[in-house]
């Protein structure tokens, strides 16, 4: 009896253990399959991007103890967030001050990094976690494997710092440095003419400016909003062989709490292939339900 006892502790531990550590995840080997998995196509396999992480109660933004808790539900793309300290390491932090994440005050730019550690971050209900701001480096070392960045630089960072960062973890096969116009597209493009790039385009004259600017269309994945996008736009943007990102963070999330979660769902099936939100759980399960009625797999989501 004490050993069919000690038995079955042990087993529920061990299942304990392997439920802890479940994850999903993507990883591409070679670049080429990264590129190609990201472009347009008639039967994509759609992916939720988690903005800032996707933080929740106990796991604050741009956490890699949050990226690890999001991925326990879904595979994702990883929205975070690039700033700069006053001794110029990247950190992850979205806004320009501390007060909102963290312990701390006052502007990021005016402190070095060995002085930020003494904060600690905060969840999205104001609680003070165990963790503490992180940088650059080590959330790319930590992504290998696991998971798809877009990198959002934050103003004043210099793209260069981002591009040498990615190549120095190479981190080529999944990172994606996110671009608001067509000028730090084609700087980006300028400074590494193979990694591909979310640039802000909503039509053809869009994507014609940053081509007319040296980026590659081959290199775009195209933000088309945070409105549910025009089918003319997603027609272009397939014929182009680029992939659409939409942002559901704001309105679009706001609606799927109203009046239902099939908006999610009503976005993928007209096309677009990501989806940005502050919801990636409930993203998720819809991408599901297109991901089972397609039939769809993929070799590099686990």
């Amino acid at each position: 009896m004490k050993k069919t006892l000690a038995f079955i502790v042990f087993f529920l531990g061990v299942l304990s253990l392997t439920a802890q550590k479940k994850e999903h995840t993507i990883h591409f080997e070679k670049n080429s399959d990264f590129r190609t998995f990201f472009s347009a196509s008639s039967n994509f396999y759609p992916l939720v991007s988690a903005h800032r992480g996707g933080p929740t109660k106990g796991f604050p933004e741009n956490c890699t103890a949050t990226f690890a808790n999001t991925i326990k539900y879904n595979a994702a793309v990883i929205e975070t967030d690039i700033a700069l300290t006053k001794d110029s390491v990247l950190v992850m932090m979205h806004d320009n001050t501390l007060d909102r994440t963290t312990t701390g005050t006052g502007n990021i730019g005016n402190y070095t990094y060995k002085e930020l550690q003494s904060f600690y971050l905060k969840d999205t209900e104001g609680n003070v976690t165990t963790y503490k701001i992180e940088t650059l480096d080590e959330v790319l070392q930590w992504g290998k494997g696991k998971v798809i960045y877009t990198l959002d630089v934050k103003r004043g960072v210099p793209f260069k710092m981002i591009v040498d960062a990615v190549a120095r973890n190479k981190a080529e096969n999944y990172s994606i440095i996110i671009t608001y116009n067509a000028n730090q597209a084609a700087e980006v493009a300028q400074l590494a003419p193979n990694m591909l790039l979310s640039v802000s385009a909503r039509g053809k004259e869009d994507v014609e400016r940053m081509q007319q600017r040296g980026v590659k269309t081959e290199n775009m994945v195209a933000f088309v909003g945070t409105s549910f996008p025009k089918p003319e736009t997603l027609v272009y943007m397939k014929e182009q062989g680029i992939t659409c990102i939409s942002g559901t963070m704001g309105n679009l999330d706001k609606s799927a709490v109203a009046n239902g979660d099939k908006i999610y769902l009503d976005l993928v099936k007209a096309g677009v292939m990501i989806i940005s939100s502050d919801r990636p759980i409930e993203v998720a399960k819809q991408m599901a339900i297109y991901i089972d009625q397609n039939k769809l797999k993929s070799e590099f989501i686990k």
